[in-house]
């Protein structure tokens, strides 16, 4: 394995993060830790959960994923080994059954705070992410932003860090980041952050992959300018850059279970899917490993949050960590973004 830390700290981190959001939905409590252990053998130290998981979001298995995670501190005694990461909701997208106040406020914060810490059975989270925006933006595919005039957002990033602040000084929160979020709302949390002395969003968890490279224009400079690591979600495109939707959806997977996400499975995608697979196969490369290999070395990339619902998967995952990708290799991959940019924005 190999490791970094989380920008502005000494947190040591592994260059894959173990995604859990199919714990309590896809994988039982029992699969779940068996996966955990697994990775943990291989090198991989970090965990990354939420409170709306597991996915897709419903009452009936919202809390599920950290209650198995949390099962699995009790049973394993690991706590200590473990960077754990999870979010807080924001607004809308049918979390309601969440609970009442959705959002950012303080009172919604320390709500879902304290109640996934219990399910997480710990006292602390190292890195607490606002899982979407409060505000009207892009994100989740939206392509196109539309203003809202009568939208008074403006000082709540400042509020946000302070009820954050209140947190880390607590102890119940070591770090703060972000996810699903744009150029413009990173740069503002920094500013409000250096303005009145609170704490630095130092992550960001957006989707990136060889169908969604769009936080290449824009979000790359300041992630490198600021000193801030991205983590990219959806490596493989929900599956898609494995190569094994490209015959037709496979009934089992999530892309089969759950109709509502099409994101990656657009006739341009589909090229591109395609055609990524055909270098894979002309370099005999796993497509899976030469797909997720693209992203870990990505010099912006901290952490590769990885998922699976099988051990063969998540074995195959976590070693793209030790593919090497040629120039040749990097340099076809360039050729087909340029034919099909972002296709799955």
């Amino acid at each position: 394995m190999k490791y970094t830390t989380l920008p502005n700290t000494d947190i040591k981190v592994s260059k894959i993060c173990l995604g859990t959001m199919t714990y309590g939905e896809q994988n039982t409590e029992a699969e779940g830790h068996e996966q955990i252990d697994f990775a943990l053998d291989k090198g991989v130290n970090f965990l990354d959960t939420a409170e709306m998981y597991s996915i897709p979001g419903k009452a009936e298995t919202q809390g599920s994923t950290e209650e198995i995670i949390g099962s699995w501190f009790k049973r394993s005694g690991k706590r200590e080994e473990v960077v754990l990461a999870s979010k807080v909701v924001g607004p809308g997208n049918a979390m309601d059954h969440i609970r009442d106040n959705l959002g950012f406020s303080k009172e919604a914060v320390t709500d879902a705070l304290h109640k996934s810490l219990k399910r997480l059975q710990t006292d602390y989270i190292d890195l607490y992410q606002l899982h979407w925006p409060e505000r009207n933006t892009n994100f989740f595919g939206k392509l196109g932003y539309e203003h809202d005039e009568n939208e008074a957002w403006e000082e709540n990033f400042q509020e946000v860090l302070e009820t954050l602040s209140d947190f880390v000084k607590e102890g119940k929160i070591r770090q703060v980041g972000l996810s699903n979020e744009t150029p413009y709302g990173v740069m503002r949390f920094l500013e409000e952050s250096r303005k009145h002395d609170l704490p630095k969003m130092i992550t960001v968890q957006n989707p990136y992959n060889l169908l969604n490279r769009k936080d290449e224009v824009g979000l790359t400079e300041v992630l490198h300018r600021e000193n801030v690591g991205l983590f990219p979600y959806s490596p493989l495109g929900m599956g898609t850059l494995s190569g094994k939707h490209l015959d037709g959806i496979e009934p089992n997977s999530r892309l089969g279970l759950f109709s509502q996400y099409k994101r990656y499975s657009g006739d341009v995608a589909v090229k591109a899917t395609r055609a990524y697979s055909e270098i894979a196969k002309k370099h005999n490369l796993n497509f899976a490993q030469m797909s997720l290999a693209f992203v870990n070395t990505r010099p912006f990339v901290t952490s590769n949050i990885i998922g699976a619902t099988s051990l063969k998967q998540l074995e195959e995952n976590i070693g793209s960590i030790d593919v090497e990708l040629t120039k040749e290799v990097l340099e076809e991959i360039n050729k087909v973004h340029e034919t099909y940019p972002n296709p799955a924005p």
